[in-house]
């Protein structure tokens, strides 16, 4: 069931996010409804801020105000995250929560994916979409996490650091 689950933004009390999250997986585990809502994340970042003369590293709450939930959208599902104290609802039009779509996810870091690529530094790629279509380049950098590639390409006779995504090149089969 946990395959049809998916994430759903909560809108809460500022300040509240923790306190709603903690709730939330409290009352998970006291109904035993795992399957239904499988995971609870509140988005952060690390900051440095800089006062004075003092530099410092803290932890910042990407959304304030919001916390992301990963469920099978049921009644019972429903009905348990919104009666949460400091829950004002979830984030869609009326009250029919709206999923997050895979590319936000991927944006917001959410989930984590293994990315499998079919190329490594020093690779020699055809460039099959964009403006450079159809050059020839040596794989210089992968960036898995972006889903993007740079590839030097040599364009009259200098050669120019070209950054791509994975679906822009393919692997030129060498014999």
């Amino acid at each position: 069931m946990a395959e049809q689950a998916r994430w759903y933004v909560i809108h809460t009390y500022s300040g509240y996010e923790n306190a709603v999250a903690a709730t939330i997986e409290k009352a998970v585990e006291n109904r035993k409804m795992q399957d239904l809502i499988v995971d609870i994340n509140i988005p952060m970042e690390t900051v440095t801020e800089v006062t004075d003369s003092q530099t410092k590293t803290v932890e910042r709450k990407v959304f304030p105000g919001y916390v992301l939930v990963k469920m099978v959208l049921t009644d019972d599902s429903w009905h348990l995250v919104r009666n949460v104290r400091g829950v004002t609802g979830f984030v869609g039009s009326g009250n029919k929560p709206v999923p997050l779509t895979d590319d936000e996810i991927m944006a917001l870091g959410v989930e984590k994916h293994d990315v499998v690529v079919n190329f490594e530094v020093g690779n020699t790629v055809k460039v099959i979409d964009g403006p450079l279509s159809g050059f020839l380049g040596t794989v210089d950098e992968i960036d898995t996490v972006k889903m993007r590639v740079r590839v030097i390409v040599s364009m009259f006779g200098r050669e120019t650091p070209v950054d791509l995504d994975f679906d822009q090149i393919e692997v030129v089969s060498q014999f």
